[in-house]
């Protein structure tokens, strides 16, 4: 029996990255899947995003280990598109108990030279449509009367300043405050909400020029190789960017019976990146 066996997790960017991972990991425990992922550009993101065929390769990994998946391509700044995918998910797989807000992007720009568009798009996906998720998937975890747990991916970038990431950090820090504030309202109801923080996390998000550009900006073309020298000064232990499953494990302890009394916190993952 695994740690969440006969639950079933609600988790938003699973195409690929970290949102893969954690589905992943809650599926080797037992949990079924409702997974949504965006799938297609947006606007002012200069790296490549998820696509359909990222989606459909973590349906077929989750049903590998045998547990039940339903899958979708949602915009989680759409919360009807996000209502019906909860709604149909639920309606497949029988309750829901577990939500994880874990869609982002990164755009890094100068606070007083970027455009409009990056500022309004980052606020609406990384802040908004987090409101959004949880607006759409979270009354089905309280209609099931049993509580359950709601983790949001924030990032140190909400406790550790950094240059060109003011946009990104704002909407970070501000998931802090809504989760303290939800987890005082859901408490009674025993559903515990928390944030999780990581530092640079090896995935499609962060291994791309624009943030290697972010970390060297004394490049013209840096590397991953440049990139990871400069990440090393930023993380105090001796690694520049640690895995997805590093944050899935620690997802696991929040939202299993392990931490059934932790809510409220900011649950920072960081490589010492914040000392």
């Amino acid at each position: 029996m695994g740690q969440l066996e006969g639950k079933v997790a609600f988790i938003t960017g699973a195409a690929r990255g970290q949102g893969r991972s954690h589905a992943l990991t809650l599926a080797r425990e037992g949990a079924d899947i409702i997974a949504v992922d965006v799938c297609k550009q947006a606007d002012t993101v200069p790296y490549p995003m998820a696509t359909p065929e990222d989606l459909a390769e973590t349906v077929k990994q989750v049903e590998a280990l045998d547990r039940r998946i339903i899958a979708s391509e949602v915009d989680i700044r759409d919360f009807a598109a996000l209502k019906a995918a909860a709604d149909q998910g639920v309606a497949e797989l029988g309750r829901l108990d577990i939500v994880l807000a874990n869609a982002g992007i990164s755009t890094p720009a100068s606070t007083l030279e970027m455009d409009e568009e990056v500022w309004d798009e980052m606020i609406e996906i990384n802040l908004t449509g987090q409101w959004k998720t949880i607006k759409a998937a979270v009354p089905h975890v309280r209609a099931g009367g049993r509580g359950g747990s709601v983790v949001i991916t924030s990032s140190l970038a909400a406790i550790y300043a950094n240059n060109n990431t003011a946009h990104y950090s704002a909407a970070k820090a501000g998931l802090v405050m809504f989760a303290k504030v939800l987890a005082k309202e859901l408490a009674p109801e025993s559903i515990r909400v928390n944030t999780i923080h990581p530092t640079t996390v090896a995935t499609g998000m962060i291994l791309n020029e624009p943030t290697y550009k972010l970390f060297r900006p004394d490049l013209e073309h840096p590397t991953r190789a440049d990139f990871e020298e400069a990440a090393l000064q930023l993380n105090k232990l001796p690694i520049a960017a640690i895995e997805p499953a590093d944050i899935s494990n620690a997802i696991l302890y929040l939202v299993s019976d392990a931490g059934r009394y932790v809510t409220g916190t900011t649950h920072v993952v960081d490589a010492g990146g914040q000392l």
